[in-house]
């Protein structure tokens, strides 16, 4: 089983305020905002942007997240190194990171099993 192509893209910030308008000059929509400067936004049917803000001591970072169907079916080459097996997630989902081979993270994302 392979991926299904981009989910999403995990967006750090250093003001989410900015962000989120900046997302939405571009046509973007707010889905939810939380209190404490993070919040989703997309674009009609395409791929979500999850934004956080970071301390201005952190490197903003950017995480993109592919989509599977099945958690338990998904079976990554030898050659892509897993940081983390699937785990359930609080928004709903399992998710799975592994690192490509210049060290970025990228996540994986399945649906709950029903």
């Amino acid at each position: 089983m392979t991926t299904k192509g981009v989910e999403g893209v995990y967006l750090h910030t250093r003001n989410w305020g900015k962000t989120a308008k900046f997302l939405e000059a571009l046509g973007y929509k707010i889905e939810f905002a939380t209190d404490h400067g993070s919040g989703t936004l997309r674009h009609e049917e395409g791929p979500y942007f999850v934004v956080a803000e970071v301390p201005e001591d952190q490197e903003p970072e950017a995480q993109l997240v592919l989509r599977v169907e099945d958690a338990d079916a998904f079976r990554p080459d030898p050659i892509v190194e897993v940081v983390t097996p699937f785990e359930e997630t609080h928004w709903g989902t399992r998710q799975m990171v592994v690192r490509d081979p210049d060290g970025r993270r990228w996540s994986i994302e399945a649906p709950l099993k029903k």
